[in-house]
Parts: structure tokens; sequence; C-alpha cells
């Protein structure tokens, strides 16, 4: 692991992947790198099975940039979480990453692999905390949001998150998280869990999750449309995605670089070709 600047303002920036995604996330990484940060990136990707190939080819794909790589291995043979081909464990790691990266990290952004960066990270990555654990997007509306506190047993309202993108708070999230409290609580609810690592942290940490605009930091084409579609919302054409949306989520099916893609966000992934 590459030695960190002791007194630097680097930002760090969290990925959990497989192999599979190696080649969507050099994407992801050439799209953030385009804006400079004060000190640079440090770059952390904790993953359980890229080859010295994989690592290879991003540590090239950033060469003579001020980014700074830092594989983080995580070696489990055993997990007490639910995985699937959708679903595979890295998605977990996200959770308790706290328990891995650097002591002195006190915060760093997560995204996803397949989300992209249209403009500087640099506001969200000063926001305060306030007491959260986590500041993320949700994009639940309110009736769905009360039937998975149900199907979730949670008691109070709190928001249900998309953990696509997150600024994480690692010095609390060390102070605070337990790792027998998730493994009781995914034995209790392991048959209702739809959405795992985000059924995980709204249940366990709703309460402490500071929200952010989504059509800002967590855009994807289901989240325009639906936004476009409220008659009491002047509608936001790609123009003005391109002035004031950070993190495009390309989720679910709706992936850019396959032929099925239907929308209208897919300009922003062509344009880093």
């Amino acid at each position: 692991m590459q030695e960190l600047k002791k007194k630097g303002k680097q930002m760090n920036i969290l990925f959990t992947i497989d192999r599979g995604y190696v080649k969507r996330l050099a994407k992801c990484i050439q799209s953030i790198i385009r804006f400079p940060s004060e000190d640079g990136y440090d770059i952390y990707i904790m993953h359980s099975d890229l080859e010295s190939g994989d690592e290879t080819y991003l540590r090239r794909e950033t060469e003579n940039t001020d980014v700074r790589i830092h594989f983080v291995g995580i070696n489990i043979e055993e997990t007490d979480f639910p995985e699937s081909d959708r679903y595979p464990l890295q998605i977990y790691y996200r959770i308790f990453a706290s328990f891995f990266l650097p002591q002195n990290l006190e915060k760093i952004i997560y995204l996803d692999a397949d989300t992209i960066v249209i403009n500087p990270l640099n506001e969200l990555w000063k926001m305060e905390f306030n007491g959260n654990y986590f500041l993320a997007c949700t994009h639940i509306r309110k009736v769905l949001n009360k039937i998975n506190r149900i199907r979730l047993g949670i008691k109070e309202e709190r928001p249900y998150i998309n953990s696509g993108v997150m600024l994480m708070n690692l010095t609390e999230l060390r102070k605070r998280q337990s790792y027998s409290e998730m493994k009781e609580y995914v034995k209790k609810y392991r048959k209702v869990l739809t959405l795992p690592d985000q059924d995980i942290i709204t249940a366990l940490y709703g309460d402490k999750i500071g929200l952010l605009d989504t059509m800002v930091y967590n855009l994807s084409d289901r989240m325009l449309a639906i936004y476009n579609g409220d008659m009491g919302h002047k509608k936001r054409d790609i123009d003005w995605v391109r002035e004031h949306t950070v993190v495009i989520h390309y989720y679910g099916k709706q992936k850019p670089w396959n032929k099925n893609y239907r929308g209208v966000l897919d300009v922003f992934y062509k344009e880093l070709s």
C-alpha cells in the first residue's frame, strides 16, 4: 500500500468490486479525475478476487495523474451474509469498510463502479456529518418507505437509502459499529432481505443517515423520469443535468454499455470513450 501524505488534503474514494467490474471501475475513475482535487485522490479498492493483472491494468489507467490506488484484499472464506450472482459478497464490504481501511482515514466517499462523475465531488467531500454516520440519497417514496420499515422491523421513521453513493463517517463508524449486531440482524431478517446491503444499512443506521439531493448526487434515468413526471416539477433536461448533477448512477439493468439500454443519461458515459 502506498504511503499517504500525513498532512495532505487528498480526497478519499472507496470502491468494492469483483473482477467483472474492473473495466467499468476504470471508466468511473477516469470520470472522477477529470476534476482536480486539492491534493489529489487516494482511491481504495476493496476486493477478494482481483489478480495481479487487474491491479496492473488499473494502475496503468491512472499513470501520470495525481491518483494513488490502494488495493485492500479481503480474505473471508465464510460469511454470515446472504450471497447470490446479483449480490456477491463484495456488496457487504462497504458496510464494514471502517474495519479494514487505514485508521488514519476520517471519512471516505463510497461509489458503485456503475456510477460516473460529471462534476467535481468537492462539495460532497466537504459536507458536515452533523453526527451522522452516512450521507446518502433515497430513491424510495414515502409509501414504499413505510412498507420497507415493516419488512425490516424498523419501528421509527427513517429513510431507505440507495447505497451506490455515500459519504461515510469512518471515525464514528469505528466507534459505533458492531459486527455481531449486523450478524444477529441478518440472522433474524435473512428471509426478507431483498437489497441486502441497503436493507442492513437502513435498518441498523437509518437514524444516523443524512439525506443528499438525489438529483445531484445519485441520479438515474428512472429518478429523472419520476421527477419530470411530477406535474408540480419544472422539467429538468440534459442541460440541467450537465450543469447541476455530480454523480450519475446506472443501477439495475439500465447500463449504457448494454445493447438494451433505454434512457437519456448514456450520453455522459459515451463522452468518456
